[in-house]
């Protein structure tokens, strides 16, 4: 079992879940981080919240990665992990 502080926010009129993972993710296989990312959105629906998991991870100098829906590509240049880190408004556990 897996525990993710998440940010579930509303943005440009679209509901998103942010989910903070370790730099590691960045390394993974296209394959290996869409398996966790379907896997977490299954877990955030399987608890009742709405929205399209993003999941972002730090790239190392000072940068955020993130795998996100083009049209929301702006807001998510726009943001850093400290500032993700503040948004943070629960908690995912994911079996």
């Amino acid at each position: 079992m897996s525990r993710f502080q998440i940010a579930h926010v509303r943005e440009q009129g679209q509901d998103m879940i942010i989910v903070p993972l370790d730099r590691s993710y960045g390394n993974k296989s296209n394959q290996e981080q869409a398996q966790i990312k379907n896997a977490i959105q299954l877990s955030a629906s399987a608890a009742g919240l709405a929205g399209t998991v993003v999941p972002v991870w730090d790239a190392g100098a000072g940068r955020m990665a993130f795998i996100a829906p083009s049209p929301w590509h702006r807001f998510f240049q726009s943001l850093s992990l400290p500032v993700v880190g503040r948004m943070i408004n629960r908690e995912l556990i994911c079996s």
